[in-house]
């Protein structure tokens, strides 16, 4: 018991490093233009972003195929629509250029 504790917890401090260590970025621009740092803080949101979107896309094929195999029509539809959720998470920064013009 004690030592499943202790796993979880080394897990979760090594998780935080993990995650801490990713974000850890910084935002290069030249000191006098304050708009390419806001371009560059927007382009590694909008990388997050994708990747969230990839990671949902990702997890909902497998569900999908999971739903196929069990014929479970309820879960095939959540797996459709938060599929398609995560292909307009994925490219949202392609979707609001093209509203912006």
């Amino acid at each position: 018991m004690k030592k499943t504790n202790i796993k979880k917890i080394y897990m979760i401090i090594v998780m935080v490093i993990a995650i801490t260590s990713i974000f850890a970025v910084s935002i290069f621009a030249e000191e006098n233009d304050p708009i390419q740092v806001i371009n560059n803080m927007s382009d590694f949101l909008f990388t997050i972003v994708r990747a969230v979107g990839a990671i949902m896309i990702g997890f909902r094929v497998v569900q999908i195929g999971l739903s196929f195999k069990s014929h479970d029509p309820s879960q095939r539809a959540n797996g459709f629509m938060t599929l398609a959720g995560g292909i307009i998470i994925m490219f949202a920064k392609e979707i609001l250029n093209l509203i912006i013009q």
